[in-house]
């Protein structure tokens, strides 16, 4: 259906709110009796809105939100966001004051980190909540196992600490059921340590989204789900497990149509070749905004409900697709690049299989230049 533009170029993402409670409610039914729920809304809420989202996801009884960074947490809180906030990548030094003034709260895996908060917390006469990260084979961040008791020690001579949560991360949930067992082993062990030693937390945590749905005996007592929460999947075969919705409809309209002679190149390289008279349709989006180069030649567009097949490579600004075979196409004419149109659906997990990636980079990559439209 052609739309009438009002506002500029039409390429925006509309993101169905009700959908985003769809998909909380089914995952809270998935969890046990008394589990709290984190929301993880990084990087943006995956390319979402983290402010939208998180609101949304605060109306909705959210117990927790966790942010990469502590600029995340800021914007939430200068938001309105009242709900605790986990910095889960840690602390960095220029972290301190943000830390301490808009209330959240950061995981630690280092004795600098410690000695950082610890300092801070007694300049300004106050105690700070953390979260204790222990590495049981992410290789990432975390307090290796075999360092964790000497951790402990540095701790207990630190009082403006409290250790509201331990938390750790599975690294192979699809991949290998025995290392996954092996983490979950490892994890229970940092917390015997820990309880040994005199401390007390509220929390444990290591379940993610797939975790939930695929170990829902390794949930602690609080989960953290990410990229469902957003109508994806971290891999296909949950798709059979659990029914979500799609948030993210990424959608334009043509800019420009013409005929193209046979024989003609299209787009930088020329590396489409027509072969036969051939309407080429310019659509006003391309890799400044996000969407992937690796989509060129390979990638489909829906107009009118059927796919069109991107021809040439993708532009910073534009990419072009073959309309041949579509009948009736104007200028103005919507173009759904992720999403719904008639009985077609594009998904986000297609994208990603076609440029060798996953879900979340997918819809992370999605840029500013590209207005959020909110429904609910």
């Amino acid at each position: 259906m052609a739309e009438k533009l009002l506002h500029g170029r039409p390429t925006v993402a509309e993101i169905d709110l009700k959908a985003l409670e769809f998909n909380y409610t089914e995952l809270r039914k998935r969890i046990p009796k008394g589990v709290k729920f984190l929301a993880v809304v990084k990087a943006d809420a995956y390319g979402h809105g983290a402010v939208p989202i998180s609101l949304k996801l605060e109306r909705l009884g959210v117990d927790y939100l966790g942010v990469a960074i502590s600029e995340e947490g800021e914007e939430l809180r200068k938001a309105g966001v009242k709900v605790p906030i986990l910095v889960l990548s840690g602390v960095f030094k220029g972290d301190l004051d943000r830390v301490f003034r808009f209330r959240l709260t950061p995981v630690v895996f280092s004795e600098d980190s410690l000695s950082l908060l610890s300092n801070e917390a007694k300049r300004r006469r106050k105690r700070i909540k953390v979260h204790l990260k222990v590495d049981t084979g992410m290789g990432r961040l975390g307090i290796p196992i075999n360092d964790y008791s000497k951790f402990l020690e540095r701790l207990d001579r630190l009082p403006e600490i409290e250790i509201e949560g331990i938390l750790s991360h599975f690294s192979m949930l699809d991949e290998d059921e025995d290392y996954t067992r092996r983490q979950w082993g490892k994890f229970q062990l940092a917390l015997e340590m820990t309880k040994n030693r005199g401390f007390s937390y509220k929390y444990y945590h290591i379940a993610s989204s797939g975790t939930m749905i695929s170990y829902p005996e390794y949930c602690g007592n609080l989960v953290r789900p990410g990229i469902m929460l957003y109508g994806a999947y971290p891999s296909v075969s949950y798709k059979k497990l659990i029914k979500l919705r799609p948030l993210m409809t990424l959608k334009t309209a043509i800019h420009y149509l013409k005929w193209v002679s046979s024989g003609e190149r299209i787009s930088y390289g020329g590396t489409f070749v027509t072969n036969r008279l051939s309407k080429i349709a310019t659509i006003p989006i391309g890799y400044g905004d996000g969407y992937s180069r690796f989509l060129s030649n390979k990638g489909e567009v829906l107009i009118h409900g059927r796919r069109a097949p991107i021809v040439g490579r993708i532009c910073m600004d534009f990419f072009m697709v073959d309309v041949t075979d579509v009948p009736n196409v104007r200028i103005g004419d919507e173009v759904i690049l992720i999403g719904k149109q008639g009985r077609e659906r594009i998904t986000v997990e297609e994208i990603a299989e076609k440029i060798g990636s996953i879900p979340y980079e997918v819809l992370c990559l999605i840029g500013k230049r590209v207005p959020r439209v909110y429904l609910d």
